[in-house]
């Protein structure tokens, strides 16, 4: 099953910048061949479930390898059965209704 998901992974413990965690979790997502689209607060990914959340997993493997005692994460996800779609139909579909 194809999955789309909004993944906020919050390293807690290890001060207040976080890039050096987001930028490990975005090698661990492209290294997994999944499509993604980085955001101000987090990424969407796109790809089959297993492979999604196996990623997901790698993350928090990798944050708490890197000192994290402690993660809060947050992901919204959809999927769908009626077709298939991607991060570029969602949001194409709204741009165009903008005109």
């Amino acid at each position: 099953m194809k999955v789309i998901i909004d993944l906020t992974i919050v390293p807690i413990g290890v001060g207040v910048s976080l890039s050096i965690y987001v930028a490990a979790c975005e090698e661990i997502l492209n290294s997994a061949g999944l499509k993604t689209a980085l955001h101000a607060n987090g990424t969407n990914i796109e790809g089959e479930w297993d492979a999604v959340f196996a990623a997901v997993k790698a993350c928090h493997e990798k944050v708490h390898a890197m000192g994290a005692p402690r993660i809060h994460t947050n992901i919204k996800l959809g999927t769908r059965n009626d077709r298939e779609q991607t991060l570029e139909d969602k949001v194409n579909s709204v741009e165009t209704k903008l005109g």
